[in-house]
């Protein structure tokens, strides 16, 4: 059965963020919130726990991984990012926005798109999430916390314990996220492309 923390949403408590990075780099899964809703996380370099990703949520080998940085200096080692597109990071993160950009040789293969090679890329607004990348140190390896044939993210932490059981080892309760996912943003051609519209806000990229 998965281990269950109570942190607080604005003042995360240290020694919760601790025990909790410790179990991401035991190869550890977790469920945790972010700006826009929760989360499941694990290790970047962790094969088993992304595996256990993809059986949660029944993904494909086609479905694009987000990486959750801590900034955008952090960003820039896994993604190539021209000045343009540095900008408008710049003027976006951090917030409820994944964009996504051709991966550089950082970010472990199978990670990417197949095809494009492409890779999600993330700097959540939200004190939790920021402090268990502080302590971590590098990104996470990121998926919605949204089940199969469900329409919404999961928002319960008490019911993500009960349904996922032990199919993750950590879920953290970092009060209310809300249902909205990301605005997904394409950012491999010349002009950016909004694929997604969720609770980022557009109206930048209309006038682009």
């Amino acid at each position: 059965m998965a281990q269950f923390f109570q942190i607080h949403p604005d003042n995360p408590q240290p020694r919760l963020i601790r025990q909790a990075v410790d179990i991401i780099r035991a190869g550890g899964l977790i469920a945790y919130p972010t700006d826009s809703c929760y989360a499941l996380g694990c290790h970047i370099g962790d094969k088993r726990a992304m595996e256990r990703i993809r059986q949660i949520r029944q993904l494909d080998d086609k479905h694009n991984f987000t990486l959750v940085c801590r900034d955008l200096s952090e960003i820039t080692t896994y993604a190539k990012i021209g000045n343009q597109d540095y900008r408008l990071l710049k003027t976006l993160t951090p917030g409820p926005y994944t964009f996504i950009h051709t991966a550089t040789k950082q970010v472990p293969r199978r990670l990417l798109h197949p095809k494009r090679k492409t890779i999600g890329i993330r700097v959540p607004s939200n004190p939790i999430a920021h402090a268990l990348l502080e302590e971590l140190n590098e990104p996470l390896m990121s998926s919605t916390l949204i089940l199969p044939n469900d329409d919404y993210p999961m928002t319960d932490p008490y019911e993500m314990k009960e349904v996922l059981g032990s199919e993750v080892d950590l879920v953290i309760d970092g009060g209310y996220c809300g249902f909205d996912q990301t605005t997904v943003v394409m950012m491999t051609e010349d002009t950016p492309e909004v694929t997604r519209v969720g609770k980022g806000d557009v109206s930048l990229f209309e006038a682009l």
